[in-house]
């Protein structure tokens, strides 16, 4: 068992897996959303696709931090972890556009007031208004927001989102032996960024909080963390939230580093999607199972990932602070990349590389697919290998 296991989490998922192998997988069993026949509106040439998310523990290290520093912004950036984690898997499949949107928040209210409330509630507006500005149209339909503080230690953020689409428009994974991988940043700061991104994504943060952040944490907030764990996993860093670490030219606080909010590729999938759909043999949103995520998605295929982007620091901190492993490095976090698009030339690699510049997003080739007698994924890092 591992670190992330032992803390009650599984980067994979296997539980969950377990309980839903004999349901129903939709249309295209490989799609990375599942895809439901055209319920809403009886048409045989459209399809539905609904997906929900949370935020998922960033909102426990949000709380410390807000808590700690008094600044609500951190709470804005929850909204949109939760809002990314099904915006940017829904793009997986094609849909970028016309997605209605609802929430579903639970808050212990004796610890979460108004005020942070008010601004959870109001951030999704702020991500709607920033994304219309790119030509998305996402609709918010409201939601509910419920005090359940007998079963939610401080807060829960969630988002249910829906759309339609017409089925030959969708993005169906086909990946195939000689395509290559394109991988996109999830680091730097995005043309529609207004900060610097360490990179985090909302995968993760029970080993980033609990590995980086001193015992003072545990002592402090209580409320901040399962008391069924292990007290030796919990806090068990050097970090304070307020400490300060170099990212290139700029001064981050460790807090502020680890709650980047989730980037959304959505502006960039857009773009892409809108010349360059029928090179790609599938894209995948590198979320639960990190850089391992692409095995549920491929048959009789070897995922050769060995020209890696750069690894960012925020993710060397991580390592540096928990002595974790590369191998579990890798199926924890994304390590750098988040998106990765899986197309049949160099031509077509070259052209979403391209417009993913252009939105000040580093990109590039980081490897290759193989045909395989099963599934499999192999990373190469530092001259090591690792095979999942």
């Amino acid at each position: 068992m591992n670190i992330y296991e032992k803390r009650g989490v599984s980067a994979q998922k296997e539980d969950v897996h377990k309980a839903i192998k004999n349901l129903d997988k939709g249309l295209y069993p490989l799609a990375f959303c599942k895809v439901l026949p055209d319920f809403v509106g009886g048409q045989e040439e459209w399809c539905n696709i609904m997906h929900a998310d949370t935020a998922g523990t960033k909102t426990s290290l949000a709380y410390l931090y807000w808590k700690e520093t008094g600044d609500l912004s951190v709470w804005e950036g929850i909204v949109q972890d939760s809002l990314v984690m099904n915006l940017d898997d829904m793009a997986c499949v094609g849909i970028t556009d016309d997605i209605i949107i609802s929430s579903t928040i639970g808050r212990n209210k004796n610890l979460i007031p108004g005020d942070v409330l008010s601004v959870i509630i109001n951030g999704a507006q702020n991500f709607i208004d920033k994304m219309r500005g790119y030509d998305i149209q996402l609709h918010l339909s409201g939601g509910e927001t419920a005090d359940v503080g007998d079963i939610v230690r401080t807060i829960d953020v969630g988002y249910t989102t829906f759309a339609r689409k017409k089925k030959d428009e969708l993005i169906i994974n086909d990946i195939q032996a000689g395509d290559l991988i394109v991988g996109l940043a999830s680091y730097g700061q995005a043309s529609y960024e207004d900060a610097y991104n360490g990179g985090m994504g909302s995968n993760g943060l029970t080993s980033a909080r609990h590995d980086v952040l001193s015992k003072i944490y545990m002592e402090k907030y209580p409320e901040s963390f399962d008391p069924a764990t292990d007290a030796q996993y919990v806090y068990a860093g050097s970090k304070k939230l307020t400490d300060s670490m170099r990212v290139g030219e700029e001064e981050v606080t460790v807090g502020k580093l680890i709650l980047s909010p989730t980037r959304t590729y959505l502006p960039v999938l857009k773009s892409i999607l809108k010349d360059h759909k029928e090179s790609i043999h599938g894209i995948i949103h590198c979320t639960g199972g990190a850089q391992t995520k692409v095995k549920k998605f491929i048959k009789n295929k070897k995922v050769i990932k060995d020209t890696l982007l750069p690894v960012p620091p925020l993710f060397e901190m991580i390592k540096q602070e928990s002595g974790t492993d590369y191998r579990e490095m890798f199926e924890v976090f994304n390590m750098g990349h988040r998106l990765e698009f899986y197309v049949k030339d160099a031509s077509s690699a070259n052209a979403i590389i391209e417009i993913s510049k252009t939105f000040n997003i580093d990109a590039q080739v980081i490897g290759r697919v193989e045909e395989y007698a099963g599934e499999s994924v192999e990373i190469t890092y530092q001259d090591e290998v690792y095979s999942y």
